[in-house]
C-alpha cells in the first residue's frame, strides 16, 4: 500500500519536481499550494505518512502550519520535511522547536528527499 505524502509549496514546478521524485511504487503524493490548504489537507486526510512543506507562502508560511498543526495531539508525530530556499539558522531552530524533523535546501537533490522520506515512513 502506498504511504501518503503532502507536499505543500506555492510553486508548482516544486511540486512536480518532488512528485517526480517520490510518485511511484512507496508514495503517493498529494498537494497544497500555501499553508492555509497546507493545514486544511493535514486535518482531513488521516492517513498522511508524512509531510513536505515551503517555508516562504502566501497567506500562511510553512513555519506557522508546521506551529499550527502540531498544537493538534493527533499531528504530533507526523513527519514534517521542510523544503525551502532559506538557510538562516535562526528559522531552522524554530522549524526544530516546532517538530520539523528535517531541513532542505532548494535546489534539492531527489534521491536525498526520497531517502530522507524513506527514512522518516519506513518505506
Amino acid at each position: 500500500m502506498r504511504k501518503k505524502v503532502l507536499i505543500v509549496d506555492d510553486s508548482t514546478t516544486i511540486r512536480l519536481q518532488v512528485r517526480a521524485a517520490l510518485d511511484g511504487d512507496d508514495f503517493e503524493v498529494l498537494e497544497a499550494c500555501d499553508g492555509v490548504e497546507g493545514a486544511d489537507s493535514i486535518e482531513r486526510i488521516a492517513d498522511l505518512a508524512a509531510v513536505i512543506c515551503d517555508v516562504n507562502m502566501p497567506r500562511m508560511t510553512g513555519l506557522e502550519m508546521l506551529e499550527t498543526v502540531k498544537k493538534n495531539n493527533g499531528h504530533a508525530s507526523l513527519p514534517v520535511v521542510m523544503l525551502t530556499t532559506e538557510g538562516h539558522y535562526e528559522l531552522i531552530q524554530r522549524a526544530k522547536a516546532a517538530g520539523a524533523k528535517g531541513w532542505l535546501v532548494k535546489p534539492f537533490k531527489p534521491e536525498l528527499l526520497l531517502a530522507a522520506i524513506r527514512k522518516l515512513t519506513s518505506a
